[in-house]
């Protein structure tokens, strides 16, 4: 780990007991879909948007990127969106983040036919999953604002958990990655955030990190532990 990561590499403390709201979760649709391009955040944002015009006005709504059976734990990814495309498996699944009075209203989507850059995607039911009371989370997308430099995007956001009450003991960033967009590119890295306490944890989940959680950004999930990642990437 580099040293400006070493920063925030603090001890734990106690947790204690916590129930789970249900306010926010998890909705897993099942899908029909052979492949799609790896940089496919905006275009899938929009078909989306297209069907539920309501995401747009819905702060606690949030559209995971489409993630398929990935190297390790999920923390690699291809690195060419010109040449990559994601080979969709039928275990695959379209997750929205929706607080729980918008449930019954995304199942305007189940039945539809989405099209994504060109590749065609059909929509089915869905099922529910819980936030998690793990206190280790990590997110695959976190805009950068703009900077290609690590040591900047840790204080940033280490700045901005605090605003919010969040204390950073042990936190990891990513690899950068350029995702392209009408209004430009945009810089992200992946972050893994340990040691939290339940309801940090939970508000991470619950709220995300930056302003773009339709592009798929900022959304956090659960981890088992960071030390398997870190070893990964020695």
């Amino acid at each position: 780990m580099k040293q400006d990561a070493d920063l925030y590499w603090q001890e734990d403390e106690d947790q204690e007991d916590f129930v789970i709201p249900e306010t926010v979760q998890d909705l897993l649709f099942r899908i029909d879909c052979r492949t799609l391009p790896l940089d496919h955040a905006e275009a899938l944002s929009l078909e989306i948007q297209r069907h539920l015009p309501w995401l747009a006005d819905e702060p606690a709504a949030a559209i995971h990127q489409i993630h398929v059976a990935e190297s390790a734990n999920g923390w690699m990814r291809p690195e060419d969106p010109d040449s990559e495309l994601l080979h969709v498996s039928r275990r695959t699944r379209m997750t929205l983040r929706l607080p729980s009075h918008r449930f019954e209203d995304a199942r305007a989507l189940i039945g539809k036919r989405l099209d994504i850059a060109g590749h065609p995607l059909t929509v089915g039911d869905f099922h529910l999953r819980p936030l998690s009371k793990l206190t280790t989370v990590f997110a695959r997308h976190v805009d950068t604002g703009g900077t290609e430099d690590e040591a900047e995007f840790l204080r940033s956001v280490a700045d901005e958990l605090g605003q919010r009450g969040i204390r950073v003991r042990k936190m990891m960033p990513g690899k950068l990655h350029r995702h392209r967009t009408a209004e430009g590119e945009i810089l992200t890295r992946k972050l893994m955030l340990s040691d939290l306490q339940i309801p940090e944890s939970l508000q991470l989940q619950e709220r995300g990190l930056g302003s773009r959680p339709l592009l798929g950004m900022g959304i956090f999930l659960p981890h088992k532990g960071i030390e398997a990642v870190n070893k990964k990437q020695q």
